[in-house]
């Protein structure tokens, strides 16, 4: 039975309610103020506010700086994170729902400059009609809560409850400049590294990916200190480094074979000093939020399908 509550909602204030429901996670008023943007001391008045519309404690004060829910805030806790994710979803439809000539893209800072951004005014030329909104970060993405509509991934392909598709493998090869390759000392061959500098991307959600160590040992070269050189966060300033002549770094033909292969950067960008190249674990994957395609999206997976197919030919 539906409970009658009027023509008017009695209704905590919001803002109350969001820094109970962010202290209610944490267990401490300091860092449910970091997740809010605002003070520890800002989130303790939010919560002394809602308690006083309650006019019940929420939270015990623990000795260790932290808070601990009281039987009522426990059960005000579950009402309130799920009605948060509800309003959090139905905010993000919306938003998607009055945007449907933008196409929110989000995949990693490598994959944005050295495949996609290339690429991406023939998607234009073929969708006039659609605004493309790259977003580059590393972090995989919420549906539900974040602005995106559709994410290219670089692993394994493993996302549960998330449709993946395949678009590419890859393969993992040294890339140095020319001056580099062609001078002294030699670099003819994967013993030669011994005496160069090694380049290292260095990208924490990578730890699976082939580095250094990893690449020397499956093309069995021995004895090399593989823990040497600069290390960068992401692949495209190792390939910035390479091509200045500072070393040599771990391309893949998917982030850096264009570079190597000279298009739109003339002959002096990346050479290949010699051929030997590792397979790559994880390829790049298409993520979508459900089975069936918004048309925007639904044109966008066309479109890069098409060009993963013609890249891999």
């Amino acid at each position: 039975m539906a409970l009658d509550l009027g023509p008017r909602r009695r209704l905590p204030p919001l803002n109350a309610v969001r820094a109970f429901e962010a202290a209610s996670r944490h267990a401490t008023f300091h860092e449910a103020g970091d997740e809010l943007g605002v003070s520890a001391g800002a989130v303790a008045q939010q919560v002394k506010i809602l308690e006083g519309w309650f006019g019940l404690p929420l939270f015990r004060r623990l000795p260790s700086r932290g808070v601990a829910l009281t039987p009522a805030g426990q059960r005000f806790a579950a009402a309130a994170g799920e009605v948060l994710d509800q309003l959090a979803e139905a905010s993000a439809r919306l938003q998607r729902l009055g945007r449907d000539h933008v196409l929110t893209v989000s995949t990693t800072h490598s994959f944005a400059s050295l495949w996609l951004i290339p690429r991406i005014g023939s998607f234009r030329a073929r969708h006039p009609d659609l605004d493309v909104r790259v977003v580059a970060n590393n972090r995989l993405v919420d549906f539900a809560r974040d602005d995106a509509d559709l994410a290219i991934r670089h692993g394994r392909g493993r996302y549960p409850g998330l449709r993946s598709d395949l678009l590419m493998h890859d393969v993992v090869f040294p890339v140095c400049s020319p001056h580099l390759r062609d001078g002294s000392p030699p670099l003819r061959t994967p013993e030669d590294l011994a005496r160069h500098t090694l380049l290292h991307d260095d990208d924490p959600i990578d730890l699976e990916a082939v580095g250094w160590p990893q690449w020397l040992a499956a093309a069995g070269v021995p004895g090399i200190d593989a823990s040497r050189g600069p290390r960068f966060t992401h692949t495209f300033m190792v390939l910035q480094c390479a091509t200045a002549g500072g070393g040599v770094g771990l391309a893949t033909r998917v982030l850096g074979g264009d570079l190597v292969a000279g298009i739109g950067q003339g002959a002096t960008g990346l050479v290949r000093p010699f051929p030997d190249e590792v397979a790559s674990p994880y390829g790049f994957f298409l993520v979508t939020p459900t089975e069936t395609d918004a048309p925007k999206v639904a044109s966008f997976r066309a479109w890069i399908t098409a060009q993963a197919e013609e890249w891999g030919r």
